[in-house]
């Protein structure tokens, strides 16, 4: 009976959204890897975890959120059980639907897209291609977005840098890097989220660093924990929020809970943060 009750709070959460949705100048944001769904991972495969996701989405109701690894089913599973969401993204290989996605996800009934695109971390951004000496097609996704209640706009930018490739993952941020600074010449609040692969002191991390503002070292009530578990068998701080433009970021906070039973939600826990304008 219990658990019966939760999944009805769970579907009238998704459904309507969260009434403490923020409308007093804070946005909260989220990265989450969700590991691609075709994985051959056992227990920990996405048909026996995706119930954990939209559970966490109720639970911690991000604005904005940008998604790493998705396949289209995973976008479409999340449109489905959280209908208070839309997303715009593209699949990596062909630009449309095939391969992962690095979509955005943001609340229909707050938020709005303006404009959105996706670019290719290569030699050839406007092309689906594989840069340098990356392992696979590596992507970003950007959208400027408006707040409707306000009017404030602001881009969010979403990315998942090369797992194998050092100088792919060096010039894919090098290349975010110079996009964000030339996309946004009116100094628009920023958000940057992904799964970097990447150590807070590798040093192709120097140039974000003095760009944009980490949530995790800037927020007044932060956590140390780690974000990639490999379902329990290693740790490492790879997944992050950047910012700019707001004037503070009261909460940062990695999503270890257990969703649904469901002990590992994905081989990464979501991060989130509260940014104030």
């Amino acid at each position: 009976m219990k658990k019966v009750a939760l999944l009805i709070t769970v579907a009238l959460s998704c459904f309507f959204g969260s009434a403490s949705a923020q409308t007093d100048g804070s946005l909260k944001v989220m990265s989450y890897n969700v590991r691609v769904g075709s994985a051959k991972d056992g227990d920990n495969s996405w048909k026996i975890r995706r119930i954990a996701t939209p559970a966490m989405l109720a639970d911690k109701a991000p604005a904005v959120f940008g998604v790493q690894e998705a396949l289209k089913s995973q976008i479409d599973y999340i449109l489905q059980e959280c209908p208070q969401y839309a997303s715009v993204g593209v699949g990596r290989e062909d630009g449309v639907a095939k391969g992962e996605y690095m979509s955005i996800f943001y609340l229909k009934s707050r938020i709005e897209v303006l404009e959105w695109g996706t670019y290719w971390l290569s030699e050839t951004p406007d092309v689906p291609s594989k840069g340098w000496d990356a392992a696979c097609k590596r992507t970003a996704t950007w959208a400027l977005m408006r707040e409707k209640a306000s009017g404030r706009r602001f881009f969010f930018v979403n990315t998942h840098l090369d797992h194998v490739g050092v100088e792919a993952r060096r010039k894919g941020l090098a290349l975010i890097v110079e996009k964000i600074a030339a996309m946004n010449p009116e100094g628009l609040p920023m958000v940057l989220t992904g799964d970097f692969n990447s150590r807070l002191n590798d040093p192709w991390m120097a140039d974000i660093k003095v760009l944009m503002n980490n949530a995790r070292f800037y927020a007044d009530d932060t956590d140390w924990k780690t974000s990639f578990n490999a379902w329990g068998k290693s740790s490492a701080s790879i997944d992050y929020i950047f910012y700019s433009g707001f004037s503070s970021c009261p909460d940062f906070k990695v999503v270890d809970e257990t969703y649904e039973g469901i002990p590992y939600i994905s081989d990464h826990y979501p991060v989130i943060a509260t940014l104030i304008f």
